[in-house]
């Protein structure tokens, strides 16, 4: 979640916020156009349906769809769920995506009555939520990272001053938009699939994406990963999780040497439910069946309503030790109160991060819960990578350049490289442990106490 603050290079960044009427062509019910006018987006006329027990072929009786006048969109089958069902580890799968002429709330409303069925729920929309503002020109110095020894950084500073800047076998999922893996700060941490011989046309690796050397994009359903200036945002969550460090070039990131694998859902109408499971799972599988050291995915977008299926992907997530690092959102209330997902999931890999300003306070827009999110990191005014646009009309290219923006979307990959920091220092520590020590190493900070779990704010300076 993002408010764009100012740029460098490029002169304006494109808001992505948009209706949930841009996402199909159902038109919503009443009932769902009231969710709609309270900000709960969901794809009209769709949603997730969780069977009980797996059947042979269509895994959904003709009864139950004549119920709801539905139609099959899509079973969704994931390695990480095939890896559950087979292991008995973790929620399974079962999970299939359908049309319905009568509304989704309607519909759900039906399918609570059937015994066959363990859960229905929307197919929730998701968002990073970017406003422009005035720009301006700060010099570039990365607060966040504690450049000129500001205190209230994340301290990266005296961890890199202590040789400790990372290590290439610790992997990082970014679950976002996609990222410019081409980025002259990025490239050199940009990690890719090792089951997987580029350009060849095959699923070498047989999780039934072909060529996804460098992540997948489940908006586009393709390899193609990084789709322009458009994946600003997916790119500057990288820059600060891994921005190359020491090369003399732009930015740093929290950990200088880390792989960075990306799993793209948000397209310029936003994200849905589905395809976010598929992505949490896309990094579960990669770890579990191919063995990459993935110790974290960072999750900078929220939005929509509570959902088993997305939890049930988190938890798979957690059996197979990967900490889900999540943005707790920008519109300054209190999670404790309102509910903020997928920050307010109570599964344990779960760290919810907040935003704080240069001066310590926490940020005007960042949400908070004393019970609900554990801890503030740098999120106003932070500088990282972004691609822009070089050149005019045809001779146009897409180059690298740097911004700075603000939300809790920023403050969630400082915590994000603190997990990569602190796993490349302790390579045998459990999901756990990484989480313990980034909540117990944190510094008291007055804007907050009461307001996060910890009380206080990031510091990797003791890792």
């Amino acid at each position: 979640m993002i408010k764009i603050k100012h740029a460098l290079v490029f002169p304006a960044l494109l808001g992505l916020a948009v209706s949930c009427t841009d996402v199909a062509e159902i038109e919503p019910s009443v009932s769902e156009q009231i969710k709609l006018d309270l900000g709960q987006n969901f794809v009209p006329g769709q949603l997730l349906i969780k069977m009980r027990t797996a059947t042979t072929g269509s895994r959904i009786s003709a009864d139950i769809l004549g119920a709801i006048g539905g139609t099959v969109v899509e079973e969704i089958k994931t390695g990480a769920m095939e890896l559950a069902n087979a292991r008995k580890s973790g929620p399974n799968g079962d999970l299939i995506l359908v049309d319905t002429k009568i509304g989704t709330m309607e519909a759900i409303e039906k399918l609570k009555a059937m015994p066959e069925v363990e859960y229905a729920e929307p197919n929730w929309i998701y968002q990073h939520f970017a406003t422009s503002n005035d720009p301006y020109f700060t010099g570039g110095q990365l607060w966040g990272m504690s450049a000129g020894g500001n205190q209230f950084g994340s301290r990266a500073a005296t961890a890199w001053a202590a040789n400790k800047v990372g290590s290439s076998t610790v992997y990082v999922g970014i679950i976002d938009e996609g990222y410019m893996y081409e980025h002259e700060d990025l490239f050199a941490n940009a990690g890719v699939n090792p089951g997987e011989i580029p350009d060849n046309g095959v699923d070498d690796d047989g999780n039934g994406l072909v060529d996804d050397v460098y992540g997948w994009d489940f908006d586009g359903n393709d390899n193609s990963l990084f789709d322009g200036t458009g994946d600003d945002h997916g790119t500057h969550v990288a820059g600060t999780i891994g921005g190359v460090g020491g090369n003399g070039i732009g930015v740093a990131g929290v950990v200088w040497n880390v792989k960075m694998i990306g799993a793209k859902f948000l397209g310029s109408r936003g994200g849905t439910t589905s395809n976010a499971i598929k992505s949490v799972d896309y990094f579960t599988d990669l770890k579990v069946r191919h063995g990459l050291n993935i110790v974290a995915t960072n999750n900078s977008w929220g939005g929509g309503g509570y959902s088993q299926a997305l939890k049930d992907a988190i938890d798979r997530a957690n059996a197979a030790g990967i900490l889900f690092i999540a943005a707790a959102g920008n519109s300054g209330t209190d999670n404790d109160i309102s509910p903020s997902y997928p920050s307010n999931y109570d599964s344990p890999n779960v760290i919810a991060v907040a935003s704080i300003t240069s001066s310590g306070a926490i940020s005007s827009f960042s949400q908070f819960g004393a019970v609900t999110v554990d801890l503030g990191a740098p999120g106003s005014g932070i500088w990282s990578t972004v691609p822009v646009t070089v050149g005019k009309g045809r001779k146009a290219s897409v180059g690298s350049g740097y911004a700075s923006y603000n939300g809790t979307s920023m403050a969630t990959p400082h915590v994000t490289g603190a997990a990569a920091l602190y796993a490349s220092l302790n390579p045998t520590a459990s999901a756990a442990q990484i989480k313990a020590a980034i909540l117990n190493s944190t510094t008291p900070t007055a804007s907050l106490s009461g307001k996060t779990v910890t009380g206080g704010r990031l510091n990797v300076s003791g890792f």
